[in-house]
C-alpha cells in the first residue's frame, strides 16, 4: 500500500469525523478502570525516569494528553489530522497540540521523557511500524518508557464508516501483542510489561510497556 495513499486517507477520514469522535470518546476513559490504571503506571515510570515532556502520538481529540496531564505529566499532542488537532486545542486551551505523523517524526533526538501511543498505530500497516518505531526510539531520551495500546487479534478490516455514521476509508490492522513485542525490540526496545484488557470481548485490547535501551 502506498504510504501517501493511506496517510491521505486516514487524514481525511479523521477530519471527517473529529467532531463526532471527540463527542463519542470524551468519557471512554471514565468507563476503563484498566487502562487508567496503565497511564498512571505510564505517569510513575516518566516520573521515575527523571521526567520530562511527554508525546502523546496520534493523540485525536486530546481526551488522553488532558488525562495525562491530570497525573502530573508534561504531555502535549501530535496527530496527523488538522480536524483532530483543531478539536483538541479548543477542548484543552492550556496544552499544546500539533499536526504531525509518526512515520516522519518531527521531534528532535532524545527530546521526549516518554511517548504514548495509544490505539494510534491501528492505521499502520505492517510495513511502516518499523519505520515507526525506529522515530519513537530516536525521539525517546535513553531510559524513555513508552507505552502502546492496539487491538488484538489477526489481519485487518476496511473501516468505511464510523464514529456518527460519517464516510472514512481506513484499514484496522489487529495484531498480536508477541508480534508488536518483536517490532519493539528490533527497534532497540527491551519490552517490561504486557496487559490483555476484555480479553472476553470480539476484539481484546493489549498495552505493552517498553523502554528504549541506550
Amino acid at each position: 500500500m502506498n504510504a501517501d495513499h493511506w496517510l491521505a486517507d486516514t487524514r481525511t477520514s479523521y477530519d471527517t469525523v473529529a467532531i463526532s469522535y471527540a463527542d463519542q470518546l470524551r468519557e471512554s476513559l471514565a468507563t476503563a478502570p484498566y487502562l487508567r490504571a496503565a497511564l498512571a503506571l505510564f505517569a510513575d515510570l516518566v516520573r521515575g525516569a527523571g521526567g520530562g515532556p511527554v508525546a502523546d502520538v496520534g493523540c485525536g481529540p486530546g481526551h488522553v494528553t488532558e488525562h495525562l496531564h491530570g497525573l502530573g505529566v508534561d504531555a502535549f499532542g501530535i496527530d496527523l489530522s488538522p480536524g483532530m488537532i483543531d478539536v483538541a486545542r479548543r477542548a484543552h486551551p492550556h496544552l499544546r497540540f500539533e499536526v504531525g505523523t509518526m512515520t516522519d517524526l518531527d521531534l528532535a533526538d532524545t527530546s521526549v521523557a516518554g511517548l504514548l501511543a495509544f490505539w494510534s498505530l491501528i492505521h499502520v500497516p505492517d510495513d511502516a511500524v518499523p519505520t515507526v518505531f525506529a522515530h519513537f526510539r530516536r525521539a525517546l531520551r535513553p531510559g524513555g518508557p513508552l507505552m502502546l495500546g492496539f487491538h488484538v487479534g489477526s489481519g485487518s478490516r476496511l473501516k468505511t464508516q464510523g464514529y456518527g455514521g460519517h464516510p472514512m476509508n481506513v484499514y484496522v490492522h489487529r495484531r498480536q501483542p508477541d508480534k508488536v513485542a518483536a517490532w519493539l525490540r528490533a527497534a532497540g526496545f527491551r519490552v517490561e510489561a504486557q496487559m490483555l484488557v476484555d480479553p472476553d470481548e470480539s476484539v481484546p485490547g493489549a498495552v505493552l510497556f517498553a523502554r528504549r535501551q541506550s
